[in-house]
């Protein structure tokens, strides 16, 4: 089993797919395997952001890479994409879940609409995703995925009710996961980022207070993009950045009444 991940420390060929791929960190993801020579695939739903990033990854890499316009919070659509990139594009090595959104408002008065959307795109598009890929997966007995997930399916805080729902959800299904799959040699790392810089916050933070109080914490998507892609190939089964997070969590676990005075002060920047 070692030995089959040992097999992807070189992605070069390797075909590498990622949802969310138009923007923010799944953009770099797609920029940093395509800099290690993969065949990257990226979805989204937005086409020409896709084929701006598609363009950018093939210079990289020096080999193809593939835009395909899916919605994950569609079934059909998801299930028509992974068999369209299988049977022409060829197997699927690594898949990076990376797609979601979120939005800070008051649980009370969260739009119940958006709260559905969020959980359909947020956990049930990433399993949609993981079981069609994994399938796939199993039968090479090899594989990669790495679920993106975040601190707030760790520590929750006040508005993010719903996001840190779906995060949580995210977390538990990956650890599970990790344990189904690992007999058939596929490999499940869950990555747990805070604030990173991207238009992220464009819907989650429509006030812009919370980028306001939280700026200086921001991490460059870049930077996160390295350490998620240069932990492809090891054993790590999870990421929590900024490092001092994997602390906090700790602390929090050891000490959950002073971890929800603390979430709901200090750390509460929304």
């Amino acid at each position: 089993m070692i030995s089959q991940y040992k097999e992807l420390k070189d992605l070069r060929n390797r075909i590498v797919l990622i949802s969310g791929g138009s923007s923010g960190l799944g953009k770099e993801m797609a920029y940093e395997v395509a800099r290690k020579g993969a065949i990257v695939v990226i979805c989204a739903r937005q086409m020409d952001k896709l084929l701006e990033v598609k363009e950018t990854c093939q210079r990289l890499s020096g080999r193809l890479a593939y835009a395909m316009e899916c919605d994950v919070s569609d079934p059909v659509q998801i299930e028509q994409m992974v068999e369209t990139v299988e049977s022409s594009i060829g197997s699927i090595d690594v898949l990076i879940n990376n797609a979601g959104f979120g939005l800070m408002e008051n649980a009370l008065t969260f739009d119940m609409n958006i709260a559905e959307k969020m959980i359909r795109v947020n956990l049930l598009g990433l399993i949609y995703m993981t079981q069609n890929v994994a399938l796939n997966m199993a039968n090479r007995k090899c594989g990669v995925i790495v679920n993106i997930a975040s601190v707030a399916g760790k520590i929750a805080t006040p508005k993010s009710a719903i996001y840190s729902a779906t995060k949580f959800g995210v977390l538990g299904y990956s650890n599970a996961l990790r344990l189904e799959l690992k007999p058939l040699g596929i490999k499940v790392m869950t990555v747990n980022p805070g604030p990173i810089d991207t238009n992220f916050f464009k819907i989650a933070d429509k006030k812009g207070e919370y980028l306001k109080n939280i700026g200086s914490m921001l991490m460059n998507p870049s930077h996160v993009a390295q350490i998620v892609v240069k932990n492809i190939s090891t054993s790590r089964r999870e990421i929590n950045l900024p490092y001092y997070m994997e602390i906090a969590h700790l602390g929090y676990t050891i000490f959950p009444k002073m971890g929800d005075l603390l979430a709901g002060t200090v750390f509460n920047k929304k």
